[in-house]
């Protein structure tokens, strides 16, 4: 069996089990996937509290409607389209309502999945990092929304554009056009451009 059919097995395995209301399930479901819906919310909402509790509803979401779920997506598909989707109703709701804090996210429960390789690279190296992270992060803050959705997906979540045309129900021509149009405003403003035109 190879291991593309054990993991749709596996899948499978664990709808099952959370259709049938089994808490050992929902909480394997939350330990894979809170980590990754918490960036994703993160770079949308660009609030951590707000994060924090759009993914606790999106999990009590799926714990309610998961007799609904058909597997014609992959469960973290449906995931991430419910994250998505619950961002940009909270964005809508509470944009004129409330001032954002642009509270920088936790990232200590990601940080215990780091590479043990990057642990061991000097201090000065590791702030250095942390520093450029820093800047890319402050610069996607400074992103319209539409761009800045597009970004997270490709750059944070790994999907290919055809992922992103279908999550958003966009052209796959609009993802890369705003693909390109928030990379180069980061660039922008990282100043790399005019470093790569020197």
């Amino acid at each position: 069996m190879d291991k593309s059919n054990a993991t749709i097995i596996e899948e499978q395995d664990l709808v099952e089990r959370l259709k049938k209301g089994q808490q050992w399930a929902f909480n394997q479901l939350v330990t894979a996937h809170q980590n990754r819906l918490l960036k994703i919310a993160y770079g949308i909402t660009l609030d951590h509290e707000e994060s924090l509790e759009i993914v606790q509803d999106v999990f009590l979401s799926v714990f309610k409607n998961i007799n609904s779920f058909r597997q014609k997506a992959s469960l973290a598909g449906w995931l991430r389209k419910i994250t998505i989707n619950s961002c940009l109703n909270w964005k809508r709701k509470w944009k004129r309502r409330f001032r954002w804090h642009h509270d920088p996210i936790d990232f200590q429960t990601e940080a215990k999945l780091t590479n043990e390789s990057v642990k061991k690279n000097d201090p000065e190296s590791l702030v250095r990092e942390k520093q450029f992270e820093k800047k890319v992060m402050d610069a996607t803050k400074l992103l319209p929304e539409k761009l800045r959705v597009v970004f997270v997906l490709n750059n944070l979540e790994g999907l290919p554009y055809q992922e992103i045309s279908k999550t958003l129900n966009i052209k796959m021509g609009t993802v890369r056009s705003r693909l390109h149009s928030a990379r180069k405003k980061i660039l922008d403003s990282l100043n790399l451009n005019k470093i790569g035109n020197q």
